[in-house]
C-alpha cells in the first residue's frame, strides 16, 4: 500500500514507519518537526489546508491508499489541558475529514488505553478489561480520544465503505526502556494505573500493519497490548492487593495481560511477539 503516516518522528511512529517499509509498503511520513529527508514532509496537522494538500499527494505523487494517524500530544499532563485539546482534536478531525474528502477509505489511528478508565482510581468494572464497556475518560487527553472514536463512528455511518480502526495502545515501550522495569517491582501500586500493561513498539507496528490488511469496513476499537504484564509478581497477588472487590472474568494466567487483546487477535490476527522478560 501507499501509506500516509502522521507522527512519524515519535517513538511509536518511527518504529511503525520502519516496520511498514520493511513489509514492502510505500510510506510517507508527516510530522510538525523533523529534518528534511526522503519520505518525510513537515505538516502542521492543526491546519486543514496543509493536511488536505499533503494527503492529496505531495509534489503530484500517487494518491494514498491508507492513512495511519499517530500524531498527537501523546499523554495527559505533558501540556495544559487546553493545549492538549486544541492540538489533538483538530488534528484528528482534519486528518479524518481530509481522508474522507479525498476518497481514502482505510484509516488506522492511535486511540488510547486511557478510555478504559485510567488511572483506575475508580476500579474497572471487571478484569481483564476489554472493549465491551463504554469509555470512561478521566482526563482531557482521554476525553479527546473518546470524542475521536465517536467521530469515527459517525463518519462510517455516513460512509459505509470506510474502514476506521481505533487502536487503543497501551504504554508504548522500546527495548531500551525495559531496564527501568525493575524500579516498580516492589510496589504493585506503581503501575496499577493501567493494570500493569505495556506494548512493545514493534508489536504496535504489527497491529497497525494487521489492521491495514484485515480490518473490516466500519468502525472498530481494539485494545493493543503486550501478551504479558510489566510485573514479576503474579496477577492473582496484584489483583488481591489493589482491586480485591473487582470481578475477575475467566482465569488469567500468572503474567497474562489484563488488558484483553482477544478482539485484536480474533479480528486482526494480532499476535504479539515481544516481551521484556528474558527468553528461556
Amino acid at each position: 500500500m501507499r501509506i500516509a503516516l502522521t507522527g512519524v518522528t515519535g517513538k511509536l511512529g518511527s518504529t511503525v514507519a520502519r516496520e511498514l517499509r520493511a513489509a514492502g509498503h510505500d510510506v510517507t511520513g508527516f510530522d510538525v518537526v523533523g529534518a528534511r529527508a526522503e519520505g518525510f514532509v513537515q505538516v502542521d496537522l492543526t491546519d486543514y489546508g496543509q493536511v488536505v494538500d499533503a494527503l492529496g499527494g505531495v509534489d503530484r505523487s500517487a494518491p494514498f491508499d491508507a492513512v495511519v494517524h499517530l500524531a498527537a500530544i501523546p499523554a495527559p499532563g505533558l501540556r495544559t489541558d487546553v493545549a492538549t485539546f486544541h492540538n489533538n482534536m483538530p488534528s484528528t478531525f482534519n486528518v479524518f475529514w481530509a481522508a474522507v474528502r479525498l476518497g481514502i477509505r482505510r484509516i488506522v489511528y492511535a486511540s488510547s488505553e486511557t478510555v478504559l478508565g485510567l488511572p483506575f482510581d475508580v476500579p474497572p468494572p471487571y478484569i481483564p478489561v476489554d472493549e465491551e464497556y463504554a469509555p470512561r475518560p478521566e482526563s482531557v487527553y482521554s476525553i479527546v480520544k473518546t470524542l475521536e472514536e465517536q467521530l469515527a463512528r459517525e463518519l462510517v455511518r455516513w460512509h459505509p465503505d470506510l474502514s476506521v480502526s481505533a487502536l487503543r495502545f497501551s504504554n508504548v515501550m522500546a527495548p531500551e526502556d525495559y531496564a527501568a522495569f525493575a524500579e516498580f517491582q516492589d510496589d504493585p501500586m506503581r503501575r496499577k494505573w493501567n493494570l500493569w500493561g505495556y506494548i512493545d513498539a514493534r508489536d504496535g507496528a504489527q497491529a497497525v500493519e494487521k489492521a491495514l490488511r484485515h480490518a473490516p469496513d466500519g468502525f472498530e476499537a481494539y485494545i493493543i497490548a503486550a501478551a504479558d504484564t510489566v510485573m514479576e509478581r503474579p496477577n492473582g497477588e496484584l489483583i488481591a492487593a489493589v482491586f480485591p472487590d473487582v470481578e475477575v472474568r475467566g482465569e488469567p494466567g500468572a503474567h497474562e495481560t489484563l488488558l484483553s487483546i482477544d478482539k485484536a487477535r480474533r479480528m486482526l490476527g494480532y499476535a504479539p511477539q515481544h516481551t521484556w522478560r528474558p527468553r528461556p
